[in-house]
């Protein structure tokens, strides 16, 4: 007997009444068995959600035949909705520029079997992780930005993301700011980190200006990518406390912790489809 085939569901839809029971009773149906779920009812927008992660028992209900009569069955929800199979991985482009600690870590999760992705290539404007790509066995695309050649460099980014079928871009620690067209072209799909202080400190060196504030706590936020610099609709952040004894260099470190943890645990929740991206604001089934 084959072993069973397994896939989330994701949909949304306006809130009302006999949303799950029209959804849970065809799945079921067509021998589904619901391992997980989740579901929100977001009060303000008056908005639901929900992530279910099912087992097709029997060779007779594919996942294309479980896609195809869905529609028909919540038609009167007027539901958006999409069927994910967990066999196949999300195809992930990956950006640097020479902070290395992000790449590394989601390198070694990938390698441990963490992250369900397959990693298409990773795009630097600097060639100092080349040999970081290459001990992987991954493409390394070397693609420098000036003012001049901006527009089309990010045409040729769009070109490897298009020619490698690329799902999601992560931009793993990459320095430069994309253009608003370029953030149109990615919604939704391209994820970045930052550091996060309060107050905020923008510019060189944030660490150190943090320093000379004496700020008590650390964090990070990963967040998608939109045309409004760092304020993207949150996945996920990390903080860590620190105090006056922390030195500049130990609070760059602490610094390092943190976004590896933040940027890791947001990649594998889109990877897992458990993000919602609504308005300016995201719903994550944990």
């Amino acid at each position: 007997m084959s072993q069973p085939k397994e896939f989330v569901l994701k949909a949304s839809c306006d809130a009302t009444s006999g949303i799950v029971a029209s959804v849970s009773t065809y799945l079921a149906d067509h021998g589904c068995y619901i391992s997980e779920m989740h579901q929100y009812d977001d009060e303000d927008t008056q908005r639901f959600f929900m992530r279910a992660l099912c087992k097709v028992e029997s060779d007779d209900n594919s996942i294309s035949s479980i896609r195809a009569g869905l529609d028909d069955q919540v038609s009167r929800f007027n539901m958006d909705w999409s069927i994910y199979d967990m066999d196949e991985p999300v195809r992930v482009l990956l950006m640097v520029s020479k902070f290395d600690h992000c790449l590394d870590d989601l390198l070694y999760r990938h390698r441990k079997g963490e992250l369900p992705m397959e990693i298409t290539a990773i795009v630097s404007n600097h060639k100092d992780l080349r040999s970081m790509a290459e001990r992987e066995g991954i493409r390394f695309v070397h693609l420098p930005v000036t003012k001049e050649n901006k527009f089309d460099q990010e045409d040729a980014l769009m070109q490897i993301v298009e020619e490698t079928n690329t799902d999601l871009v992560v931009l793993a620690r990459y320095m430069q700011i994309l253009s608003d067209s370029l953030c149109k072209k990615l919604h939704g799909r391209a994820i970045n980190i930052h550091h996060s202080f309060l107050p905020g400190f923008k510019g060189a060196k944030p660490y150190h200006q943090a320093h000379e504030r004496g700020v008590k706590l650390i964090g990070a936020t990963a967040h998608y990518v939109t045309s409004d610099l760092d304020e993207g609709p949150i996945i996920e952040q990390a903080v860590q406390p620190v105090d006056h004894t922390y030195s500049s260099e130990r609070l760059v470190a602490v610094g390092r912790d943190t976004e590896t943890v933040a940027l890791a645990n947001a990649v594998r929740m889109h990877l897992e489809h458990r993000v919602f991206m609504y308005g300016n604001k995201t719903i994550v089934f944990k």
